[in-house]
């Protein structure tokens, strides 16, 4: 099944655990660490399921679709559950956005922050009829602002309500791995972001009690 790992092989028993995690169990799984009967426990129960640290779902019963990873999870104010790259994957179908980081951890309800793609962002300023100076200026424009609140909405209309982004933040800099906000992988360095732009996130939930989620 195309976008799943497929099918469980003969002998191996694969479920999702009430909080998402795949775990699996049969002869694939290691006994567990040499001598060290504390990581064993941590990472396979008494039951002797393997929890994987991974966040998926099976797809009729049978194909296992890996959707995220679980310390990338985050739970909201509201005690409910948040697997931001899901989001964050949909927020890039968007042709306007570079980069995304979904946000909300103790928080009322996710927030982003969003590196536009600057120069499909100037293409499409140039058949509005935008004007402006700089990219910070591009980014402060309320049709610019108006677009991005529209692309914000539409990726997160097929998710749960706790799950959809309230608001966001346009940023100018793009994250790198000289910048230390990506791995060599590239994947998202989230602490670092986090407080990079902590004061950018702080003013994202200024009144937020006015939200009702």
């Amino acid at each position: 099944m195309f976008g799943s790992v497929g099918p469980a092989i003969d002998g191996v028993e694969v479920k999702i655990a009430e909080d998402g995690e795949v775990l699996t169990r049969g002869h694939n799984v290691m006994k567990g660490y040499y001598n060290r009967p504390d990581l064993t426990a941590e990472t396979i129960d008494a039951d002797g399921w393997f929890h994987t640290g991974d966040i998926g779902e099976l797809v009729d019963k049978k194909f296992l679709k890996i959707t995220d990873r679980k310390k990338e999870i985050f739970k909201t104010a509201g005690g409910k559950y948040v697997a931001p790259q899901i989001l964050e994957n949909k927020f890039k179908e968007a042709l306007l956005v570079e980069q995304v980081m979904v946000l909300g951890e103790n928080r009322k309800f996710p927030a982003a922050l969003i590196v536009p793609n600057f120069t499909a962002l100037k293409n499409w300023a140039a058949e509005k009829g935008i004007t402006y100076e700089s990219n910070q200026q591009i980014i402060q424009e309320p049709q610019v602002l108006e677009k991005f609140q529209q692309i914000v909405q539409d990726a997160c209309k097929d998710f749960g309500k706790w799950e959809q982004v309230k608001r966001f933040h346009l940023l100018v800099k793009e994250w790198t791995i000289e910048g230390a906000e990506l791995t060599p992988k590239l994947s998202l360095k989230r602490k670092v972001i986090l407080e990079k732009n902590k004061d950018a996130i702080e003013e994202l939930y200024r009144n937020a009690e006015s939200y009702k989620i």
